[in-house]
């Protein structure tokens, strides 16, 4: 039976990647000579984020109460209110908020990944569930799929399709002696890929992560270590694939354990396995990394195959 600290780690996770704010994203407005009004952006994070525009006052020009935009660069502006009538300004206030991702980004459900290692490492791959149904009475969703994958030994993690990195955590060592399955001090990656689906590698150990914010990898990638967590006796890193199905700030308001919603779909991946060229994983099943060049090269540009030198 699984801990309930390890299922709270995911509901946790869910909670954190739907509804934290952190400073990374700022708004700015700026009157121009022809009374109109241009808002632009500024942003320290490389990802792609949605920015809810909530209009509280806005007079003297035609628009939405509330607008939604999809930002992808470091800054730039998204929006101008023209004036109404030329010979007047255009009276408006605001607030806004953001969240990470391109939302209802067009996904391909069955694009086949890499196992998260190297070729030739034995791994157990389990399912991990979700806690809000198993002690709160809530309702699983439908799309719910997040993966822990086991090793014998310490090995290194590696990224099961090209993509940017957007977000590392490299701050926590791994306690292996607190009996526990889940602390909320985790190391971890994010990886944004072109399709707008977000990789989630959750659980390296601390120093290990060789990786930078802003670099783009490829299948087979080194991100890092894995480490062994609470009580269990194997190394594993957790991995989720998520993509922004709703920017709905509204309904996350005053949820709790029972009836919380995540503003992220997940994604049942496909992976190719030694065993098996496309298939999805079983709960429990042992599986061997395999690396086919075909794979590694789908989404690379010529030059980079030919930097990176794969056959």
């Amino acid at each position: 039976m699984k801990s309930p600290l390890t299922l709270l780690l995911i509901i946790l996770l869910v909670q954190t990647i739907s509804f934290a704010q952190e400073a990374v994203l700022k708004v700015a407005s700026k009157y121009n000579d022809n009374r109109s009004v241009t808002l632009s952006y500024e942003k320290e994070d490389p990802g792609t984020y949605t920015l809810v525009i909530d209009f509280k006052q806005l007079t003297n020009t035609m628009g939405a109460m509330q607008q939604s935009f999809t930002l992808t660069g470091s800054s730039g502006s998204f929006l101008t209110l023209t004036p109404s009538n030329k010979e007047q300004n255009v009276g408006f206030s605001y607030s806004y908020r953001y969240i990470r991702g391109k939302l209802k980004p067009k996904i391909s459900t069955d694009f086949l990944y890499l196992l998260p290692y190297k070729q030739g490492v034995e791994l157990k791959a389990a399912e991990v569930g979700f806690v809000g149904a198993m002690y709160f009475g809530s309702t699983t969703p439908e799309d719910w799929k997040v993966y822990r994958f086991y090793t014998k030994d310490e090995d290194t993690v590696t990224a099961i399709r090209k993509g940017t990195v957007v977000s590392v955590k490299d701050l926590y060592d791994t306690d292996a002696t607190l009996g526990v399955s889940f602390t909320s001090k985790t190391n971890e990656v994010i990886i944004e890929h072109s399709d707008g689906t977000l990789a989630t590698y959750r659980g390296f150990k601390k120093g290990s992560i060789n990786i930078k914010i802003g670099q783009t990898v490829f299948p087979a990638t080194m991100l890092g270590l894995n480490a062994k967590s609470g009580s269990n006796d194997m190394f594993n890193i957790s991995l989720l694939l998520t993509y922004l199905k709703s920017n709905d700030f509204e309904s996350s308001k005053n949820q709790n354990l029972k009836n919380s919603k995540s503003l992220y779909g997940f994604v049942t991946p496909h992976f190719y396995t030694l065993e098996n060229g496309n298939l999805i994983l079983e709960n429990n099943k042992f599986y061997t990394s395999a690396i086919k060049p075909e794979i590694v090269q789908l989404e690379m540009t010529k030059k980079e195959i030919k930097n990176v030198g794969v056959k």
